[in-house]
């Protein structure tokens, strides 16, 4: 019986998630030299070249392409084995989320409350980063599930699953002085009104620009944000009328002690799970996925 070498094989996968040596070796704190020899006996070992060159880093050869993938699934098991010892009766599951930072705070709340109400406890840690930094990190299992507005496109490098969690309209939100005037009339009303908005390259805002080309609205976009919760600060202080996902629109109000205008029912946002697992088997990941279909976007179906 043929046995396989799994140091190698761990040296492997991160070369080819990394791209090249050097960055591996940054990783696993290796020599390039020495994660060039790992490779090479590995080669030797099943025969066939895992990687040819591609520019100043390395890309997988077909084969090279069939052996990350196996070995995707067997660091993936690993970790859940460890996952599985660790989270033992008597000891608190831990749920190590990553927050997309386009992703709004009151969404996200409402989407892992539920961990917390499960018969056993649960510890969350949450960190809130670029998407493609936090598909990074879990594809290197460094975290559980990554909560983002955006799912993972057909062809990414990334071997990680789309859960869709549900979908929302977007609703526009004012301080009552602003709301007097531009609220009625919504959402002709808009046109020339000063208006908060996410930066261009993100998907609701390219969403929003179609929904104002199609009414012939120009608003004046008096700011532009990458994170949702300041540009909602911005808002509550009277500097524009901001959108935000209906489905939070009662906490956005009480919060930010601001008045809806109106719905903008064409313009939808969609909220994904995304993980290393095809079919989510994490406990807490499954209440969270469960609730936010049954509950969370329920109210907001239409």
């Amino acid at each position: 019986m043929d046995w396989l070498n799994y140091h190698h094989l761990l040296y492997f996968w991160v070369v080819a998630r990394e791209g090249s040596l050097v960055a591996a070796g940054k990783v696993l704190r290796l020599s390039h030299p020495t994660l060039s020899a790992q490779i090479r006996a590995l080669e030797e070992e099943l025969g066939e070249k895992l990687f040819m060159k591609s520019g100043r880093n390395l890309a997988l050869t077909e084969t090279g392409k069939t052996v990350y993938r196996y070995a995707e699934e067997i660091f993936t098991l690993g970790r859940e084995l460890v996952d599985t010892v660790k989270g033992r009766a008597g000891q608190a599951l831990q749920l190590d989320v990553g927050v997309a930072d386009v992703v709004p705070k009151l969404v996200v709340k409402r989407l892992l409350q539920p961990a917390l109400s499960l018969p056993v406890p649960v510890r969350l840690v949450c960190y809130e980063d670029s998407y493609d930094k936090l598909l990074a990190d879990l594809a290197q299992h460094a975290l559980d599930v990554v909560i983002s507005d955006a799912p993972v496109p057909a062809g990414s490098t990334f071997r990680v699953f789309n859960h869709l969690l549900g979908e929302t309209t977007v609703s526009f939100f004012a301080t009552a002085p602003l709301a007097k005037n531009f609220g009625p009339g919504f959402p002709e009303s808009l046109n020339g009104a000063p208006v908060l908005l996410p930066l261009k390259s993100l998907t609701l805002r390219r969403a929003l620009n179609h929904w104002f080309d199609k009414l012939g609205v120009k608003p004046n976009i008096v700011a532009e944000f990458a994170d949702s919760a300041l540009l909602n600060v911005f808002g509550a202080d009277g500097v524009g009328i901001f959108p935000a996902p209906t489905v939070i629109a009662t906490e956005v109000m009480a919060q930010y002690n601001v008045e809806t205008l109106g719905r903008a029912t064409d313009v939808r946002e969609s909220f994904y799970a995304i993980s290393a697992e095809r079919k989510v088997k994490h406990p807490a990941v499954v209440a969270i996925s469960e609730q936010a279909r049954q509950d969370v976007f329920g109210l907001d179906a239409s």
